[in-house]
């Protein structure tokens, strides 16, 4: 649209009323609307159509007029709007009165305003809402794409129990054997019934707001999940479906499958899409050529490559691009250095940097703080030394030195460990909690629990008190106390401890997760083992025990996950990892080489 004229100055409003008529301008390049023809459009007032003119209104306190409607004779494709002064004088107004074609031709323009009269408060006014239509269509185009339709299997309900809440815009779909499997879930105490009761709940929920109608849908936003706009829908009659006589009738998978298929013939072209944790059954799924995805929102991350993973190393021309401008000082056995740049924006809080090069000094720090793009590096206490050794225990690497950098630090609240079989994570977690709880009494005593998944079939129930029931779960607790208590050399006074196997063991308790739910830890030093096979909720329930004083070391193997329908995306210990990194008093590595024996090294890259 061309741009408008500036408002008329008073003594350009004593002029007569011809020296109002427009001259004839070239079309500018930055024009949206049809050259104008060569003569002047002239629209008469008694013209036959009759269609209302807008003329804008004057209001107090000098705001911008607003246009209401006037039945007056005008053309039909023109609108022509009279102007309103705030003088009570009449000013004589022309009988024809000649409007720009270029303003007339432009399809965007709804309002014309013509001069103003000497008293005249504000310029001319055109009303263009095509910013305010672009915005909407824009707006519009988010959300007006096609909604899919969902069929929920049984297992991703129980698996997350919120789910039903996690499919956006979208619609979700529950046949009735869904319901019927959830009604025989829900009896017990295991993390699975909790969840089909949960599930129950927000059904009952769902269909108790007011208004509610099953039948049209129930409205997931309802109770207040505002993320969730689209509807809950319930199977309420018979469907008319034929699966191929090879898959059984009365088993509930092949009766969801059927259900899909008939929801694509009812609701065609829609898509339907059914998510199930199961993997067979969404083979069988495509098999049937009938769309089928994983539960996807239950994942941390949707590569495992990605996961954070606590070391960084430093690029090779990092001291002759910083080097300069580095701040450094020290303070007690530590170094610290001041860095600026862009590199710092790849850094996080307790990350470790390293630098290796051939023929320069090599750099292992730990980021301590980092302000716009200025971070503080710290080095790290060298353990590999035999005088730091932590219970007789040196790193063997440089993930190692930087696992026990974690653990013997009392700022640090959380650590978490990750690597592949015989990296060193029990040992140094016990040999740091031994440290620290017989030597220098930070803390109490050392906790341990584990996830109880068996790896094969379940040997029964098991006699005993809860910690001996847990004893055939913590084997490598034994391995590593034998170990801890013989040291390398076999003589305990190498290393100048008087302790003994029961002083040991006396400052160490077996705890099973199962009756963790309401208690509070202080003051102690809590080992995770095999977090890899609990769930973040089940994860979630161990950290907020922490007390006033309490140390939480999480370990585990992602590529070791026993527990069903849980992937290394998944994993309570994913989403510890992902949601930690950053905090100032959590810490993460991740241990690559494993120091057990060469044959378990070799077996855990062949096998």
């Amino acid at each position: 649209m061309p741009p408008l004229p500036p408002a008329p100055t008073r003594r350009a409003a004593q002029l007569p009323p011809e020296a109002f008529k427009p001259v004839a301008r070239k079309a500018s390049a930055t024009d949206k609307s049809p050259p104008a023809p060569a003569t002047d459009t002239v629209v008469s007032v008694s013209a036959v159509a009759d269609t209302p003119v807008v003329a804008p209104v004057a209001r107090k306190g000098g705001r911008r007029p607003a246009a209401t409607p006037v039945s007056t004779p005008a053309v039909a494709a023109t609108a022509i709007a009279t102007p309103a002064s705030r003088s009570r004088r009449n000013v004589p107004t022309p009988a024809l009165v000649q409007t720009p074609a270029s303003v007339v031709a432009s399809p965007e323009v709804s309002v014309v305003t013509a001069p103003a009269t000497p008293m005249a408060a504000t310029a001319p006014v055109v009303v263009a809402p095509e910013k305010r239509q672009r915005h909407q269509t824009r707006k519009a185009a988010r959300s007006s794409g096609p909604t899919k339709l969902f069929v929920l299997d049984t297992n991703v309900l129980l698996h997350d129990p919120t789910s039903l809440f996690r499919f956006e815009e979208h619609d979700i779909y529950l046949p009735m054997i869904v319901l019927e499997e959830l009604d025989a879930h829900k009896k017990g105490m295991t993390e699975v019934a909790r969840n089909g009761r949960q599930v129950s709940r927000s059904l009952d929920a769902l269909a108790a707001t007011q208004g509610a109608d099953i039948g049209q849908g129930l409205k997931l936003d309802s109770t207040g999940q505002r993320g969730a706009t689209g509807h809950l829908y319930f199977q309420t009659s018979a469907l008319d479906y034929q699966l191929p006589t090879s898959l059984p009738q009365g088993k509930a998978d092949n009766q969801i499958l059927g259900v899909v298929e008939a929801l694509r013939k009812l609701h065609a072209p829609r898509e339907v899409v059914l998510v199930s944790k199961d993997i067979n059954m969404r083979v069988k799924a495509r098999a049937l050529g009938l769309p089928a995805e994983d539960y996807q929102n239950d994942k941390a991350l949707d590569d495992d490559d990605l996961l954070y993973s606590g070391a960084l190393a430093l690029p090779a021309d990092f001291w002759s691009r910083h080097g300069k401008a580095v701040e450094s000082w020290q303070s007690g056995p530590n170094t610290f250095y001041r860095i600026s740049g862009p590199i710092v924006a790849q850094w996080m809080i307790n990350q470790f940097v390293y630098f290796e090069a051939p023929g320069e000094p090599s750099l292992y720090a730990r980021v301590t703080e980092i302000r716009d793009k200025t971070a503080v590096l710290r080095t790290l206490k060298d353990y590999a030394h035999a005088k730091n050794a932590v219970w007789g225990v040196n790193s063997r690497n440089r993930e190692q030195n930087f696992a026990l950098n974690l653990l013997m630090d009392p700022e640090v609240d959380l650590v978490t460990l990750t690597g592949t079989a015989g990296t060193g994570k029990t040992l140094m977690a016990l040999a740091a909690g031994l440290t620290q709880v017989l030597d220098e009494r930070r803390y109490t005593e050392i906790i341990m629990t584990r996830a109880t998944v068996s790896v094969g079939e379940d040997i029964g129930f098991l006699p005993g008190t809860e910690e001996e029931k847990m004893g055939p779960w913590m084997g490598a607790l034994d391995d590593n106390l034998e170990f801890l208590a013989k040291g390398e050399g076999g003589n305990p006074g190498e290393w100048g401890r008087a302790a003994t196997n029961e002083l040991i063991r006396s400052r160490i308790k077996i705890k099973s997760m199962n009756f963790m739910r309401g208690r509070t830890f202080m003051n102690k030093y809590v080992i995770i083992d095999e977090a890899q096979n609990l769930t973040p909720k089940q994860l979630k329930t161990l950290i907020t025990r922490a007390g006033p004083g309490t140390k939480i070391v999480c370990m585990g193997n992602l590529a070791q996950i026993d527990t069903p329908y849980l992937t290394e995306g998944s994993s309570g210990l994913t989403f510890t990892v992902d949601r930690f990194k950053g905090w100032p008093h959590s810490g993460h590595i991740t241990l690559a080489r494993g120091e057990r024996s060469r044959l378990a090294d070799f077996a855990s890259d062949v096998l």
